[in-house]
Order: C-alpha cells, then structure tokens, then sequence
C-alpha cells in the first residue's frame, strides 16, 4: 500500500526508518535525478543538496530519493547506527517523522577506489512538470527477506556463492523489484534505467533471470560494488526519470 506525501508532491511506499521502497510523483509534477561527478562526503552532499533544491524554487520536502556510496559493508549494528545519523538531516526538512520516511534510497560499497566516508552518489526531487508520463524512484534491494530477524536469518541463501545460490538471490532481488514497481502499477517496461550492485560474476544468469523478465528493457549498469551489510552480495534499483542531470 502507497501513502501520499503532500509536502514533497510524492508517493511513497512505506518500509523502514531508514528508507522507503519508492517513491512515484504526484500528476502534474516529474522527478529530476541528479548525480554528482564525484561522490560528496554526507554532510556537504545535505548541504549542496539543499542549495540545488532551493535553487529550483522547491522546498526541501520535495527530497525524494538519493544513492549513497559507503566506504565498506557495514554490520548489522553498523548500519543501524548509520541509519540513524542519517536521518536526523531527513528530520530537520520535514521529511522523517520519527517513525515513517518517504525518501528511496540506494546505499551500496565500491569494491575498488571506495570514498572514504559515506557519501551521496545521485539525487532525486520533486519539480512542476508538464509530462504526461509517471516518474519514480525504486528503492534499492538486496537479496534479504522482510520481517523480522537478524541479516543472516532473513538473507536468501545465506553465504552460498554458488551458482545455484546466485542465480536464486538474483531472481530474488528481480522479484522484489517487481513487487515494489507494481505498488505503483508499473512493470519493467515503465522504466528507463535499472542498477545492478554485485562484485560477483552474474552474467549466467542474466538472461533468465533479467533480459526475459524485462529488467534490461533500457539495458543494465552494473556497478561493482557491494550491498551495504556484510554478507549480502547482490543488489539491484530501478527508475523511470525523464530528466537527469550531472553536477
């Protein structure tokens, strides 16, 4: 079930603290998705996200989604503490109530040449639009169970880096993709970008898995990195944005 959030002009899909499942804008308004050259440490990434977004002529409240990259997997006590540094910014825009987030977010590991603190990778905003098309922001998801329990408990074939538990956590995370795109009644063929976060060797299972669901309607980047809690090991997001910008 979707809730609305008026102040950002979005929907949203309820999750976590942390981060929600997605986010969809409202009609008569269109998500811009902005990336930055080069990741920006948390606090001066909030700080510039907000002169971007004001410069726009919208308010903070209109923050619907970000990518973050982060210096190495955490562990589950780790990325609880993370989470809840990064929120206390959602908190002071208006966004984070305590209890309920409507911002989308994707926080994934460079294997290779990692930022030194986490940082924000991309964007994403609310602004007047005149397309008739939806935009979105499909939170990233890796290959763990919702519920309750610890990550070992709840991750799909947990440290089995065979092929066979491959190929299950990638059509797993696709599954989850499109349970979470069809919350909003869309499908891969409403998207215009798909990410893929593994360090791991996918591509035997690509064309099953991904290419004949639909998922590479737009192609796939693949980013080698890792999912942000240690021993998850493959990661996906998705999108449908018409206008995307690098700064």
């Amino acid at each position: 079930m979707t809730r609305d959030f008026p102040a950002g002009n979005y929907r949203f899909i309820p999750a976590v603290f942390q981060y929600s499942s997605g986010a969809v804008a409202e009609p008569g308004f269109e998500i811009e998705r902005v990336r930055f050259d080069k990741p920006v440490a948390l606090a001066e990434g909030f700080a510039q996200i907000a002169t971007y977004i004001q410069a726009a002529g919208r308010p903070l409240t209109s923050f619907c989604a970000c990518e973050l990259r982060s210096p190495a997997a955490f562990t589950e006590d780790g990325f609880r503490a993370f989470n809840q540094h990064y929120v206390k910014t959602l908190a002071e825009w208006g966004l984070f109530d305590g209890t309920t987030n409507p911002v989308a977010r994707s926080n994934v590991c460079p294997e290779i040449d990692p930022p030194a603190e986490p940082s924000f990778y991309a964007f994403s905003f609310t602004r007047p639009g005149s397309g008739t098309s939806p935009s979105f922001v499909i939170a990233g998801s890796a290959e763990a169970r919702g519920g309750a329990g610890s990550y070992p408990e709840r991750i799909v074939r947990y440290r089995d880096l065979s092929p066979d538990g491959l190929k299950e956590k990638v059509r797993f995370t696709t599954a989850e993709m499109e349970g979470r795109l069809a919350e909003f009644g869309f499908g891969w063929n409403d998207t215009t970008a798909a990410q893929a976060y593994t360090v791991h060797d996918f591509h035997p299972v690509m064309v099953d898995e991904l290419v004949r669901r639909g998922a590479t309607r737009s192609g796939l980047t693949w980013h080698f990195a890792r999912p942000p809690v240690i021993d998850l090991e493959y990661e996906m997001d998705c999108r449908r944005v018409a206008r995307e910008m690098v700064i």
